[in-house]
């Protein structure tokens, strides 16, 4: 479903070029779940905007189905969003503006989906959020606005999830329901689940670990080592 292919990437830090990544590549099947591991800064966040069409490499190709994402127009790659993935960011981006209920319903009324306020309330209810359906995102605290972005990012049952740290603001009996969330709708729907994470436990759920490393890619093995060479992630 996804492959990244030889990607490159860089930022401009001054008058400096900071490499993020370095001929990464990778490949992830419809309906499989994988974990992208690494240290702070080491670029998975990048990893997963490149992934999903938000950024766009210096070089090397992202394919979707098989059809590379540098190909289609900006609006293109917006609807494609809009309606197969859903993508849970670190910060949340709610709207201020709309309540719980109306930032999880927007991915449906942009598509215009008439029972969109429904579906985001069941949604908001199985993330346990169902008594601050009207509040908004500044009335809640940042485990609650976690629950509300993951609830946006699945209510339209998307093909590929793409998450960014799932877990990381919630406790650890809210964090486990998430997941079981995330698991269920990736066996549920055959969604492709992608995963940045530091907690070895979510991780270990997943059908395969990648870990980042200096630009590229390893596969890592059941104990955590990476299978082509172990002094290449110590």
């Amino acid at each position: 479903m996804i492959a990244l292919e030889n990607v490159h990437l860089a930022y401009t830090a001054g008058d400096r070029s900071v490499s993020v990544l370095s001929g990464a590549s990778l490949e992830v099947t419809q309906g499989q779940s994988i974990a992208i591991i690494g240290p702070s800064g080491s670029g998975k966040t990048s990893l997963l905007l490149v992934l999903t069409g938000l950024e766009t490499p210096d070089s090397g190709s992202v394919l979707f189905d098989g059809t590379p994402l540098h190909f289609l127009s900006n609006d293109a790659r917006a609807d494609l969003r809009r309606d197969r993935v859903g993508i849970v960011f670190q910060n949340f981006h709610l709207i201020p503006s709309l309540s719980a209920r109306e930032n999880v319903a927007l991915p449906l009324d942009m598509a215009g989906q008439s029972n969109a306020r429904e579906q985001a309330r069941l949604l908001l209810e199985r993330v346990g959020l169902g008594h601050r359906l009207d509040h908004y995102p500044n009335a809640l605290s940042g485990g609650e606005r976690q629950r509300v972005a993951i609830a946006r990012a699945l209510v339209h049952r998307p093909s590929l999830i793409v998450a960014d740290e799932p877990t990381g603001n919630l406790d650890n009996q809210t964090g486990a329901a998430i997941a079981d969330l995330l698991f269920e709708l990736n066996d549920d729907n055959d969604a492709t689940l992608v995963l940045v994470t530091h907690d070895p436990l979510l991780a270990a759920r997943c059908q395969r670990q990648v870990r980042l490393h200096e630009g590229c890619l390893h596969p890592v093995g059941s104990q955590g080592v990476d299978q082509r060479s172990a002094t290449d992630i110590i």
